[in-house]
């Protein structure tokens, strides 16, 4: 039964067990390997466009207004706790959230303990999470495999030393050992700066100016990639504060049309040539907008002739797609490779560039250097609590095969979706690669925006769907689900069977308020 339909949980709701190393069926589990492939299946990319499209072309099907008041009552009833910090926060933080990902319609709620597959609100009400922090945290919540060599650091060293220390070096060589496309890695504090170090490394290594990005991809709030955002086509739309110049050289294109991208570079080369192609290797927003299966093979090809590097940006995908990253699952190595939140299971100052030797030497640290180097700095980046929690999540990931595990978790939730929305009638869209789910209902990221007039057009549409993805997002969250924004679902290896069934009864209950 679904959290809105039960008697409200307290505080008094007992400790989450600890989940086990492994989860899932142990007939599944028996069958995974070193070798078991993250994603077990690309999903048929034609025949999945054909449906998304089908979805944004006819009318919305929203929760039912009645309903709807029953859901916004649930959060009157039983986040009181959740709504008085919300509006506290709100008198000294912007908007009262300080990420988008806090945001939660109609209020943030504020969480207490998370704990493997789930989060506990201050006010005890519990939920599965398929949120996972925005992805990194692959092995659940709070592993105690990490935990605990991250305090015992704490003990006898502290977070941090401003100085070489062992684990960095540990983590590094982890990191090369996996990932193909990467020799040598340099830390830092974020994916947004890995971006911008790896944009700046790529001009520096090419003496060229201009970089492309796929439409509708993020890679981060820097001032030069506030650019064609979401929706592709977008441009500058969302980039109020940011000087032209900044974007100056910045352009998109959209996805999975390699002609469209040849003849970009092609002008280029005509102006100077083009230094990086910058990609989300399963698409822009994380497969929002999935590529096809050998998409990226071709954007290779493409930077190859042209003499552009080709970046890939793996902060969702690096060690979520298999320890290789999604480079590896492609068959696609990239030039350099930008990894963020997922280097770490989810402790803070988690980013990186890494690449090819020749490259990374354009990164060489320390002051006062005379070669030609990108500067980068950031006096936390590479602190002993990062790194110690980097290199055991990363051991457990590979002693555990979180990666497939949580995969499995991924195509057992899309399976039981599809049975609910077929069995309903109901247009929504589900897909999975491994354990990144998309459940697209009112399809808002997927309008078409391929020109001035048709962005236009749909500004009106667009957010008419955001808020009936947002109600959507509400609903899931009163019947004890935590979702990304209503539209994306991570599973984490401490999703079993049991766990993902509860979730497909709760989103049945959902479904049943359409």
């Amino acid at each position: 039964m679904s959290a809105l339909a039960s008697a409200p949980l307290t505080s008094t709701v007992p400790p989450v067990a600890p989940v086990p190393a492994l989860s899932g069926s142990d007939a599944t589990l028996s069958s995974i390997g070193p070798d078991t492939p993250a994603i077990s299946a690309w999903p048929d990319t034609v025949q999945l466009y054909q449906r998304l499209a089908e979805l944004v072309q006819q009318p919305m099907r929203p929760i039912r207004p009645e309903a709807m008041a029953k859901v916004m009552r649930w959060f009157e009833d039983h986040c009181q706790g959740s709504k008085r910090l919300a509006e506290r926060a709100c008198a000294v933080i912007p908007g009262g959230v300080q990420h988008n990902l806090a945001f939660n319609h109609p209020f943030p709620l504020a969480m207490a303990t998370a704990q493997g597959p789930y989060l506990t609100d201050i006010d005890g009400n519990r939920y599965i999470d398929f949120l996972q922090a925005g992805g990194p945290t692959l092995l659940g919540s709070n592993p105690e495999a990490v935990r605990a060599p991250v305090k015992a650091l704490l003990d006898h060293c502290g977070p941090v030393t401003g100085l070489l220390h062992e684990y960095e070096v540990k983590l590094a060589e982890l990191v090369c050992r996996h990932m193909p496309g990467v020799e040598m890695i340099r830390l830092l504090g974020s994916g947004t700066e890995a971006v911008m170090g790896a944009i700046r490394l790529a001009r520096t290594v090419t003496r060229r100016q201009r970089i492309i990005k796929i439409g509708g991809a993020y890679h981060g709030w820097s001032d030069q990639l506030v650019y064609g955002m979401r929706l592709p086509k977008t441009g500058r739309m969302e980039a109020t504060g940011i000087p032209r110049g900044a974007t100056a050289h910045t352009q998109e294109c959209l996805p999975n049309d390699p002609e469209a991208l040849r003849r970009l570079l092609r002008w280029n080369r005509l102006r100077g040539g083009t230094a990086a192609v910058i990609v989300e290797p399963l698409g822009p927003e994380s497969g929002t907008r999935p590529v096809h299966r050998d998409y990226n093979a071709q954007v290779r090809a493409l930077c190859d002739e042209f003499g552009a590097l080709l970046i890939f940006d793996e902060v969702v995908t690096g060690f979520r797609t298999g320890l290789g990253g999604a480079q590896a699952y492609f068959g696609v190595t990239p030039d350099l490779t930008v990894l963020g939140k997922c280097l770490t299971g989810g402790y803070p100052m988690a980013g990186a560039i890494g690449g090819r030797r020749d490259l990374m030497m354009s990164l060489v640290g320390g002051i006062g250097s005379t070669s030609r180097r990108a500067f980068v700095g950031g006096t936390l980046s590479a602190n002993p609590l990062t790194c110690v929690a980097g290199y055991h999540a990363l051991l457990e990931t590979e002693r555990t095969h979180a990666p497939a595990v949580a995969g499995r978790a991924g195509d057992r939730l899309r399976r039981g979706l599809d049975e609910i929305i077929q069995r309903r009638g109901l247009p929504y869209v589900a897909y999975n690669m491994g354990s990144v789910v998309h459940l697209q209902t009112s399809g808002v990221l997927l309008l078409d925006t391929s020109s001035l007039w048709k962005l236009l057009k749909v500004k009106d549409e667009a957010r008419r769907r955001k808020h009936m993805m947002e109600e959507m997002g509400a609903a899931y969250t009163a019947h004890g689900i935590v979702s990304v924004a209503g539209s994306r679902l991570y599973t984490s290896l401490a999703d079993t069977d049991a766990v993902i069934d509860d979730a497909l009864n709760r989103f049945d209950d959902v479904f049943a308020l359409v």
